[in-house]
């Protein structure tokens, strides 16, 4: 009776809880995706398709307003992703490879604090901190935000498949006169590309969706995607930002779906 194993799926209720939360996860964003491709000025009314909206966003009177947004947005999300995944890489390394040390359990404290601290909470605490040290708030007080609080998104799937590995592979390139060094660049990173590729795209999404952090420490006129179409939107939800919108949640889903096949195939070959 231990062993056995319990299939939720037998359960009466499984299949209507299930739709009912699909149902109200996904709803408003297909909602949101139908209605940008509305001809009406009206977000409410419907009358006939159009690409109308999508065109005003690269060529309408707000478009070179996004296009910058978009600019700072990808840019950020691309640097802060590649730094914050190199030093998930080194943290990885040492906390896995590095057998035990004193303050091990501090250390991935810190690292996995922003995963538990709100979101609110850091916002305000890196406000201050910049702040006090009376630093202009900008593109780089953005970039540095963004690379201290994607680090730990970044380092559970670099961790998770560095666990995966085992250390008789590194041993056994040592055994045949490889170095540390080249033991590592040989054999373990190799191994690791796939959850260092999963940890990047991860990094990525979240910074290029953050807002909360961002709208507290951007400064003033510095504005990524998701601070634009908040901007906007208090003037009024307008059809371009349906748009907008529908365009980067399409971008996400694309990304997450590169990870998903990324971690799959690197559970196949595991």
């Amino acid at each position: 009776m231990a062993n056995k194993k319990y299939d939720l799926k037998s359960y009466k209720s499984f299949l209507p809880i299930t739709i009912i939360c699909l149902v109200i996860l996904y709803a408003p964003l297909v909602i949101v995706m139908i209605y940008s491709f509305n001809d009406s000025r009206s977000i409410t009314n419907w009358e006939g398709l159009s690409l109308r909206w999508y065109w005003d966003v690269f060529y309408g009177p707000e478009a070179g307003k996004f296009k910058l947004a978009a600019w700072n947005s990808f840019t950020i999300a691309i640097i802060a992703a590649t730094i914050s995944t190199s030093i998930a890489t080194a943290a990885s390394l040492g906390m896995i490879r590095g057998g035990a040390f004193k303050g091990r359990t501090l250390t991935f404290g810190l690292i996995s604090m922003p995963l538990m601290v709100p979101e609110i909470v850091t916002a305000v605490a890196t406000l201050i901190f910049f702040n006090s040290l009376g630093i202009t708030r900008g593109y780089m007080t953005i970039l540095v935000a963004h690379i201290a609080f994607c680090i730990p998104f970044a380092y559970l799937p670099i961790a998770a498949r560095m666990q995966g590995i085992e250390s008789n592979f590194e041993q056994a390139a040592m055994d045949l006169y490889a170095t540390r060094t080249q033991a590592f660049k040989r054999i373990l990173l190799p191994l690791m590309i796939p959850g260092i590729i999963s940890g990047f795209l991860l990094a990525f999404i979240i910074s290029l969706d953050d807002f909360i952090i961002t709208n507290f420490i951007k400064g003033s006129g510095v504005e990524t995607l998701p601070t634009a179409i908040f901007g906007s939107i208090k003037q009024g939800i307008k059809p371009n930002i349906m748009a907008i919108s529908s365009m980067l949640l399409m971008f996400s889903v694309v990304m997450v779906t590169i990870s998903y096949f990324v971690s799959k195939n690197e559970k196949e070959q595991g």
